[in-house]
């Protein structure tokens, strides 16, 4: 009997800022909304402390490259998912940034560096498990923050904790206000928020700087 194989994803393509962004089914879709948060990065590189630009759950890299678009900083990319960093190569090929991108497809308990980052952005799943199932367009990877949205997100803060440079920053994607609260509550003692911006109906993003 002759097996049957799946169809092959079929590549979409959407623009992000100034930027065509490469992605299928099996990663997450670009939210528009999304820009607020490369664009706050982008302004944040006019005071950074030089050297490159580390995003952890990068996904297919749209956040990370638009907010290098531009300048002459380098990206480095983290994420667990092999096709969303195949897809952060095509990406930023396609933005002639290639020359200045570097993907690690690990989990973030596996990423270190030999030295610290001016500037991180984090883009984790925040979506609540039991409300994963409301988004079935949606990989469940790119999505599941686990019980209170939070659990990866976590773990971003404690790479941030131990790579963001002393007078870096860095930003952190959530979905709520509570969540915010939350995880506020946690923060490491080498971490504060500093500014909150929000999109309504949609997510916010966190700005964290060494006390």
């Amino acid at each position: 009997m002759t097996e049957l194989l799946p169809a092959p994803a079929t590549p979409l393509t959407v623009a992000f800022g100034p930027l065509d962004i490469t992605y299928d089914e099996r990663v997450l879709t670009p939210r528009p909304w999304t820009t607020l948060q490369s664009y706050w990065a982008h302004e944040l590189l006019d005071t950074a402390p030089p050297g490159p630009v580390l995003e952890l759950c990068s996904g297919v890299g749209h956040i990370g490259l638009l907010a290098i678009h531009g300048t002459d900083r380098r990206l480095v990319c983290v994420d667990v998912d092999p096709v969303a960093c195949g897809y952060v190569l095509e990406n930023a090929e396609a933005a002639g940034l290639s020359a200045r991108v570097e993907v690690h497809d690990v989990a973030l308990s596996a990423y270190d560096a030999d030295h610290t980052f001016g500037l991180i952005i984090a883009d984790p799943p925040w979506v609540l498990t039991e409300h994963v199932a409301c988004f079935p367009a949606d990989p469940v990877l790119a999505i599941d923050g686990g019980t209170d949205g939070l659990a990866i997100a976590r773990e971003c803060l404690a790479v941030i904790d131990r790579l963001l440079a002393p007078d870096g920053a860095a930003l952190l994607q959530l979905g709520s206000v509570a969540q915010t609260g939350a995880l506020g509550d946690e923060l490491p003692e080498g971490l504060r928020a500093a500014e909150v911006r929000a999109e309504p109906g949609h997510g916010l993003v966190v700005k964290l700087v060494r006390p």
